[in-house]
């Protein structure tokens, strides 16, 4: 068998040498060669980190797994909406798993977007406008978020790719067991249902995240630590960063939403206002 190819033998099971084998394999991946917040990234609260589509494609070509892809078009008049299929085969044709994803411009964060200007709103039909209700912050005392319907075809594209990733995700998880190591799909829930997520969890009898232990003087303070500090460190300017592209925005118009000249000016204790208010869809496009 080739070097990195997947421990597959037809009509037999697995030994546990080579379900380890496979295992410490994408965990030495993930540790040399994979980037938080490029290729998997970790949700506060959440026992594993959350594989992307990019850390996806890596362990794919570390196991010469090729994808077949199978789309099923389920839009309508006012959604596009579509279910992808996926098949994994290695270079022998043996079929390893399959996965499967679904993405449609009806999900809330496709669906509307913040208005940007009062009278955009204002002129916006009844139905095609509303006032989203979230938490008070810093930068709306309030809550209310003034939104209003996005054009499902400026969106199609986009729901077609979110499906495409997330069944290539379920395939690599399915086909390598690299669900040991990662979650799937929690990067793609709103932030409320993340939050859910995470106390079921704890409720569930899960192990719980325990706190750091107190570090040492002389070991390097990691990128993406939450530190004492006036502003947010380089980790979190990524993290940030991830969440902006996501949302179709660019570091402008957050800067210009905020009313600061750069990223490093975002204070520690408004960080995760300035979250919550990306991901509720309240930073408009400039």
């Amino acid at each position: 068998m080739k070097e990195n190819a997947l421990e597959v033998v037809s009509n037999k099971p697995l030994t546990a040498v080579q379900i380890r084998a496979n295992c410490n394999l994408i965990q030495e991946v993930m540790q040399t060669v994979m980037k938080p917040n490029v290729h998997y990234g970790t949700i506060p609260g959440t026992n594993k980190p959350t594989l992307f589509k990019a850390g996806s494609e890596k362990i794919l070509s570390t196991f010469r797994i090729a994808v077949e892809v199978e789309v099923e078009d389920l839009s309508t008049s006012d959604c596009f909406r579509y279910r992808v299929k996926t098949r994994g085969y290695l270079p022998n044709n043996e079929l390893v798993g399959c996965g499967i994803g679904e993405c449609s411009t009806d999900e809330e964060k496709y669906k509307w977007r913040g208005a940007v200007i009062e009278k955009e709103f204002e002129t916006t039909p009844e139905d095609r406008r509303r006032i989203k209700y979230g938490r008070p912050s810093q930068y709306n005392k309030t809550g209310e978020t003034k939104q209003v319907r996005t054009n499902p075809a400026d969106l199609a594209n986009t729901a077609l790719k979110m499906a495409k990733k997330r069944a290539q995700i379920d395939l690599t998880l399915t086909a390598t067991g690299a669900s040991d190591v990662f979650d799937q799909d929690i990067e793609d829930l709103p932030a409320e249902y993340v939050e859910e997520n995470i106390k079921g969890a704890a409720q569930g009898g899960k192990p719980e995240v325990k706190a750091p232990k107190a570090r040492d003087k002389k070991e390097p303070v990691q990128e993406a630590e939450i530190v004492d500090g006036p502003t947010i460190t380089e980790g979190q300017i990524k993290m940030v960063r991830t969440k902006l592209i996501k949302a179709g925005l660019l570091d402008r118009d957050l800067l210009m939403f905020l009313q600061i000249p750069k990223m490093e000016d975002i204070k520690q204790s408004e960080l995760t206002a300035i979250v919550q208010q990306v991901d509720a869809g309240s930073v408009p496009k400039c």
